[in-house]
């Protein structure tokens, strides 16, 4: 499988995406310490190394054929876009984004990350209450653990996931990150509401 890696700066720090040519793979920050974990699930699934000492990157032979040419633009378009609404998202002006996905993962994992996209933007749920929304109510700590591999941050908002008594639990970014995510939205929150 081909892919295409860019590094994006954000006011959270630095980024790194990945997008195959049927959408994004990864988002996460740089200095994540699963980072090396999530780049070597996506390697072995790609079957394909991944060099972030050389970003942006091409996980496509030198020599490209016409279809690899084709791949290359799909995946830039990716990156592109998400470059462009994380931009947005940021200055709030986007609380959802617009961008295809190709998530690497197990069926449940992908059931846990693809629940996080029906919290809304601005509020919160415990990882019971996730449990409970993907129709596994004694599943919590499976949840936390499938959230604690996903790879496309933000845009699956696993930072939107506390524990059941408030408090803000496990982040891969860091909990300053999921804590300034939060603040970020909340106080984009009700200007979106009134425009």
């Amino acid at each position: 499988m081909n892919y295409t890696v860019k590094r994006l700066e954000t006011e959270l720090g630095m980024m790194i995406a990945a997008a195959t040519e049927k959408g994004i793979c990864l988002l996460e920050f740089a200095d994540c310490p699963r980072l090396s974990r999530k780049l070597q699930s996506l390697e072995v699934a790609f079957n394909t190394p991944i060099d972030l000492d050389n970003s942006p990157i091409s996980g496509v032979p030198e020599k490209q054929s016409d279809s690899a040419t084709t791949h290359n633009a799909s995946c830039n378009l990716h990156l592109n876009s998400l470059e462009k609404q994380l931009a947005e998202y940021f200055k709030g002006k986007r609380r959802d984004f617009d961008i295809p996905l190709d998530l690497v993962g197990t069926e449940f994992q992908k059931k846990v990350w693809l629940s996080l996209l029906q919290v809304p933007y601005g509020h919160t749920i415990s990882y019971a209450e996730q449990a409970k929304l993907i129709g596994r109510p004694a599943a919590v700590r499976a949840v936390a653990n499938a959230n604690g591999q996903n790879r496309v941050a933000i845009i699956l908002p696993c930072h939107r996931v506390i524990g059941s008594d408030g408090t803000l639990t496990g982040y891969g970014g860091g909990l300053w990150r999921k804590e300034k995510l939060l603040e970020l939205e909340k106080r984009h929150l009700c200007p979106l509401m009134d425009g």
